[in-house]
């Protein structure tokens, strides 16, 4: 039997036990080689997740002042300056909690990073969880399927408020969080408009025809252009996400596809364009 080799001089090395760095072989995501720097930047430790009964902060003046003029918004406290609480005061808003003076930094610290807070950060709860029953006789509601950018949606909240829709409804999952980032790019109307956050779009939409609604899904294969689309009295208009569109389950639940067509070279039209130009059609062909 051969002697095994004695093993080198020094220390012996033990075995490496480190986790693979994010991007090696192996893992599911990162660039090849690539480095994360989230450990040394946060010493290591994880963010705490967000308390889901914490309340929400909104920050802007036109999005402020559309939470004190909502009934439906339960409002606890504003963070000002003096001179933005002065300005929020000639636009005659009624400042109904209570205030705590502040110089501009002190909000800045509690806003994300080039937020334009304009001196005000209200607290809040999130609005009430509205159903289809909230809807009454409402004859124009927009529904987006799985729009997930909240500039987007809060673009298209400003439309629906300025063409006069009665309600938007989005899904709780893969839809963005109510809160300060929506809530600005709304500039207000996430407070103007009402907002319905549903389970299931399909079965929502199922539901809706039952209760009198003509639920039409915009697709580019629809069999023709919304113009000459029989939208009935209360519509239901419905988009989807840009480059999936409308999920299948969704257009079966609908009565019927519709397509907007576009004169010039280019035929296609991001989300939030296309649900103004489809309310002010749908309104037109409603005679509202």
């Amino acid at each position: 039997m051969s002697t095994p080799p004695e093993p080198p001089s020094g220390k012996p090395r033990r075995p490496s036990t480190r986790s693979p760095r994010p991007g090696a072989k192996g893992r599911p995501y990162g660039k090849p080689g690539g480095h994360s720097h989230g450990a040394k930047k946060f010493g290591g430790s994880r963010r705490a997740a967000p308390d889901p009964d914490a309340p929400l902060l909104l920050y802007g003046l036109h999005t402020v002042e559309a939470a004190f003029a909502n009934s439906d918004r339960k409002r606890h406290r504003l963070v000002a300056t003096r001179n933005a609480l002065q300005r929020l005061e000639e636009r005659g808003v009624t400042v109904d909690v209570p205030v705590d003076l502040v110089d501009p930094r002190s909000i800045a610290r509690q806003v994300p990073r080039d937020a334009v807070h304009q001196g005000v950060l209200l607290q809040v709860d999130p609005l009430p969880a509205y159903d289809l029953k909230s809807l009454g006789d409402a004859r124009l509601v927009l529904a987006l399927d799985q729009v997930t950018d909240p500039h987007n949606v809060g673009a298209i909240l400003r439309s629906a408020v300025a063409l006069a829709a009665d309600a938007v409804v989005t899904t709780h999952r893969h839809s963005p969080e109510e809160g300060a980032v929506l809530a600005k790019s709304a500039s207000g109307a996430l407070d103007m408009v009402r907002h319905l956050k549903v389970q299931n779009m399909a079965r929502f939409l199922s539901e809706a025809g039952d209760a009198g609604f003509t639920r039409v899904a915009l697709d580019s294969d629809g069999p023709a252009p919304l113009e000459e689309t029989d939208l009935g009295q209360r519509l239901i208009l419905v988009l989807g996400a840009e480059g999936k569109g409308v999920r299948q389950g969704v257009r079966e639940a609908c009565d019927t596809l519709a397509r907007l067509d576009m004169p010039g070279k280019i035929r296609s039209l991001n989300v939030s364009n296309a649900a103004v130009l489809s309310l002010y059609v749908a309104r037109n062909k409603l005679g509202l």
